[in-house]
């Protein structure tokens, strides 16, 4: 356990230390931070435009961050012979690529940290233009208004942020799996091909489902179709902006709202979305370890 939290930590390091960690959350901040001044001339939806848009970027630019660092802590060190000298330690192969993956999440992680603290402080501050409330009132119905709105609207943040991670984790550990192999220049168009096709497979369900002839008569169809769910991550699982960005949620003044989702409903998603992580994870690990497991370490392969 020791060894596998030094080699987290070490990995963390690296991964927060390279040019393109720092370059990217900077580069991303700014871009926030200009959308945040912008209007965009959504009649009353500005603040819902600028969080989707706000964690697309997050999304955009710490999945990029986190390939680069995978390629960096796995492929090259086996390349470069650094991954000789690490495994002549008394350390099991699957202790190295857990603990690399566990230090690449947690470099995410602090990554979302970052450029969500700068996502909710833009959030907070543009919500009384664009709802036209006042801040210097007092009235306080006004200002319970106000407090209320920003609320709601760092709750959905918050839970929106988390999913980013667990999305990202997910994809990581594809990324990883890839990485005992493949350089970056393999493993970053693969890795977004899978996040795009992850990204579509919410619309497979029609071809197979109640109503759906051709997939009901044809063998191949069925079979494509379990397929590729079984291959590719159901990044549906990690969306919930429907319910906490575009949607309200059950907080403050809108308790009572029929239309908004309760906060238990919220947890629920949330912990359906953690184990079904976990679940790919393992099983896209597992693929890495076995590739890793006859991977010569002298380089010079893939």
């Amino acid at each position: 356990m020791y060894r596998t939290f030094v080699i987290v930590r070490h990995t963390f390091r690296e991964a927060v230390a390279q040019p393109i960690y720092s370059l990217l959350i900077g580069l991303g901040a700014a871009i926030l931070i200009i959308f945040a001044v912008l209007p965009f001339f959504t009649f009353g939806e500005d603040t819902v435009m600028f969080m989707s848009v706000g964690l697309d970027v997050i999304l955009l630019f710490i999945l990029i961050a986190t390939l680069f660092a995978t390629s960096k802590s796995i492929f090259d060190e086996i390349e470069d012979r650094t991954m000789l000298t690490l495994m002549s330690k008394p350390v099991q192969r699957w202790e190295v690529l857990v603990g690399k993956y566990l230090g690449i999440i947690l470099s995410a992680l602090m990554a979302i940290a970052i450029l969500g603290s700068v996502l909710c402080i833009a959030t907070w501050l543009r919500i009384p233009g664009d709802y036209t409330i006042r801040t210097n009132t007092l009235d306080d119905r006004e200002l319970q208004t106000l407090l209320g709105t920003r609320q709601m609207h760092m709750l959905g943040l918050i839970v929106s942020l988390i999913q980013v991670w667990m999305q990202i984790s997910t994809l990581a550990a594809v990324s990883v799996a890839l990485s005992t192999r493949f350089s970056l220049v393999v493993n970053l168009p693969v890795v977004i091909f899978v996040y795009i096709a992850g990204n579509l497979t919410r619309f497979l369900y029609p071809l197979t489902g109640p109503g759906a002839p051709l997939g009901e008569r044809n063998i191949l169809v069925r079979g494509f179709v379990a397929f590729i769910r079984a291959g590719l991550p159901y990044l549906e699982a990690f969306d919930l902006k429907s319910k906490t960005i575009y949607g309200k949620v059950a907080i403050a003044q809108f308790v009572s709202d029929p239309n908004a989702t309760p906060l238990s409903q919220i947890a629920g998603y949330l912990g359906m979305s953690f184990l079904y992580g976990i679940a790919f994870t393992v099983f896209a690990l597992s693929v890495g370890m076995w590739m890793f497991q006859t991977r010569e370490l002298g380089g010079a392969e893939g």
